[in-house]
């Protein structure tokens, strides 16, 4: 169980990190929203030292050392770690979820970039759709197709949290918009991120990429009606709070360079009514053949993780890598 003091903790960061999560969030069961505060308060503090401090190299190697101690069921001493630990024992969470997270921030401590759709959809499978599927998980939820489904859910809201943050992500030196659609549009990345600019290149990728992550809602959707019932509405929310956003951005005409893309209370309110009304109906709506869809590649190994009663204990050969690379570049070796 997760202490009293600890959830309150969690809910206070995500109320302040997280705005869109925490108005979704209001319509899961107590007995999911908690735990879920506990994951993304988690997640939200990891991504928070990976991404603001100065040492992020050392950050994710601390992270790394967190994620150790909450395994062997002593947390370090702190809310997130204590609350995320909880979580672990009581639903059985698979390592290989939370671990996919921290090869996403070291990617992102590297200043990785990616050459193509796919490799974006690599970075989005692990900062994104792993939440996806460890939410799965807190629902009791590990049927395949409902995890590919609410994989797909955690590409899309990533796509667009790429595609709202354009601008902000440059003038931090940090682009994640595939390379070879930036080079179709004749758009210099490092000319870019030296004078960010909306500039019609800029406009036509992000508008690209958005309409991909609209083809990732659509399947997303089919899998919600393989949740828990009282679960629904709280994800039909979250889809369309987040799709809301790259509504805006498309209202901007694709410009997230000048400006950043915000829903307001009242159409966040509008979402979650609508999130309710359309939980209601699916009861009796037939299922959509599209949840049976395969899972994207970039996800499959998510799924694999997810769908499986008892999880390996060691660290994938991947994240063994990755991790070297961290550790060889923050002692000066790389």
């Amino acid at each position: 169980m997760i202490a009293p003091r600890d959830i309150e903790a969690c809910r206070a960061a995500i109320r302040t990190g997280s705005l869109s999560f925490h108005a979704a969030s209001k319509l899961l069961p107590a007995r999911v929203r908690d735990p879920a505060l506990a994951l993304y308060a988690f997640c939200r503090v990891a991504d928070d030292e990976v991404d603001e401090g100065q040492d992020k190299a050392g950050a994710v190697l601390r992270l790394r050392d967190r994620l150790d101690q909450v395994y062997q069921g002593r947390p370090r001493d702190g809310y997130a770690d204590r609350a995320f630990a909880a979580v672990v024992e009581d639903f059985d969470m698979p390592r290989a979820l939370p671990e996919a997270l921290l090869e996403g921030l070291a990617w992102d401590a590297m200043g990785q970039r990616y050459d193509t759709l796919s490799g974006v959809l690599d970075y989005s499978a692990r900062v994104a759709a792993s939440v996806g599927a460890m939410m799965c998980v807190l629902m009791r939820v590990r049927d395949a197709d409902a995890l590919a489904r609410a994989c797909d859910l955690g590409l899309a809201m990533q796509l667009t949290n790429i595609s709202r943050d354009v601008g902000e992500d440059a003038r931090a030196g940090r682009l994640f918009l595939p390379l070879d659609w930036l080079r179709e549009e004749g758009v210099a990345p490092e000319r870019f991120l030296a004078g960010p600019e909306a500039c019609p290149g800029i406009r036509r990728v992000t508008a690209r990429l958005l309409q991909h992550a609209n083809k990732l809602y659509a399947r997303a959707e089919a899998g919600v009606p393989a949740l828990p019932m009282r679960c629904r509405p709280g994800i039909y929310a979250a889809r369309h709070i987040y799709d809301g956003i790259g509504g805006q951005v498309a209202r901007a005409g694709f410009d997230s360079v000048t400006r950043r893309a915000r829903t307001g209370r009242g159409e966040k309110l509008a979402c979650l009514m609508r999130a309710t009304l359309r939980a209601a109906t699916s009861t009796v709506m037939p299922r959509p053949a599209l949840i049976h869809a395969r899972p994207e590649p970039e996800v499959a190994f998510l799924v694999e993780a997810a769908a499986r009663r008892k999880s390996a204990s060691g660290r994938s050969e991947a994240l063994l890598s990755v991790l070297a690379q961290l550790e060889a570049r923050d002692r000066g070796l790389a």
